[in-house]
């Protein structure tokens, strides 16, 4: 094992683990490190993954989409396994675990636990092997924390449902086969499954994103689109849907996340150790080594918070609020990380040479999507004092 990996990991968590648990993690790691990570940093340069199709269905092969779901070919996985997996994803770039998560923990999962006998058969098979790519539709122009204000509407036209409206900053988007839409209908909000090539839908890629640019977001544009009423899921109303698969995503980035962070700190570690300044590796210097034992405690407390959290989602018994703690935690400490990582590099920690500043933006955006700062500490909030202060 490389030192700078057992330096990282200086409180022993790695043994808290299983065998099966390594033995994906190793996987994850191997085929992340030597498929994606020799390009990532070009393919943020120029804003665009080259072939996602093909990327996909190598997923695929690995067996990671919707690799926590049961049946219709996924692998059925651990939550804990798949927190390892996203973590790997994370640390060679969020937009790559961000096309997984979508993949696996939205689309797939609405599609798996409220979709109908009919849907799940169609999709979740191709998509679990990466032959079908989806999205999920929840976040407006005008209405991302607030979704039960959506302005996205279906009507029953028949036996089939009309839908209008246009959702944004969607994973995926143009290059999805199926998109998983929640509209508000005069039954509630219901979700729906829309195949991409029926008329009137539409995807337009987002330029000039400075965060998640190996990563494909687009503005999703429905005009009078018709679905059959299959399409719709049948057994659930109001935001109880989108939420639930808003939770399997956030658990992703609890883990995830951290491998960002692992990235940095490591790029840090290794980088103060063959710097030398003034004669002596700038790591001899006690204020260098006080921002590597800050990053590390910090990626540990948040290592061994994903690793129970994970526990507690295998014993089935994993609450709302606890995953919003851990992504409010998890995601604010990588990125406090990443940037102490930036200052550890000095110049060169703006460099795409280096991973620092590429895996800093990232998380940027990582730190809003999914929940921002501010409504996962309304939740925590909410759940410690009973009282709802959102509005």
């Amino acid at each position: 094992m490389d030192p700078i990996d057992v330096a990282v990991d200086l409180a022993g968590v790695d043994d808290l683990l299983t065998d099966d648990e390594r033995d994906i993690r190793a996987a994850v790691r191997t085929f992340a490190q030597a498929r994606i990570a020799p390009h990532v940093a070009d393919w943020f340069e120029r804003g665009t993954v080259e072939d996602p199709r093909g990327l996909t269905r190598e997923l695929g092969r690995l067996g990671v989409l919707g690799m926590h779901l049961q049946g219709y070919g996924c692998a059925g996985m651990t939550a804990t396994q798949y927190g390892l997996t996203c973590l790997e994803l994370e640390a060679v770039d969020s937009g790559i675990r961000s096309l997984v998560s979508v993949q696996g923990s939205l689309a797939m999962y609405a599609l798996w636990r409220w979709g109908s006998s009919e849907l799940k058969d169609e999709w979740l098979p191709r998509m679990a092997a990466g032959e079908a790519i989806g999205c999920f539709g929840l976040t407006e122009p005008d209405h991302g924390s607030d979704p039960a204000a959506m302005h996205t509407h279906a009507r029953r036209y028949g036996d089939d449902w009309i839908l209008n409206g246009r959702k944004t900053w969607i994973t995926n988007g143009s290059i999805a086969d199926i998109a998983v839409i929640w509209a508000n209908t005069d039954e509630g909000i219901r979700g729906f499954a829309v195949p991409t090539t029926t008329p009137g839908f539409s995807a337009h890629d987002i330029r000039h994103k400075l965060s998640l640019r190996a990563s494909i977001t687009s503005e999703l544009v429905i005009e009078d689109v018709r679905v059959p009423s299959a399409s719709a899921f049948a057994s659930v109303r109001g935001l109880a849907g989108p939420l639930s698969c808003l939770n399997e995503a956030r658990f992703g980035i609890i883990w995830g996340s951290l491998g960002a962070a692992r990235t940095c700190l490591s790029a840090a570690l290794r980088y103060s150790i063959e710097r030398s300044q003034f004669g002596r590796p700038i790591a001899g210097f006690q204020l260098t080594q006080q921002k590597l034992a800050d990053m590390e405690v910090e990626y540990t407390k948040g290592l061994l918070l994903a690793l129970h959290l994970g526990r507690r989602k295998d014993a089935g018994v994993l609450k709302p609020a606890q995953v919003s703690l851990g992504k409010l935690n998890n995601v604010r400490e990588a990125l406090e990380i990443c940037r102490t990582a930036r200052t550890v590099l000095g110049a060169n920690g703006i460099s795409l040479e280096y991973p620092v500043i590429r895996h800093m933006n990232n998380l940027e955006s990582v730190l809003t999507y999914e929940g921002t700062v501010e409504m996962h500490t309304l939740v925590i909030g909410k759940a410690m004092t009973g009282i709802d202060a959102f509005r």
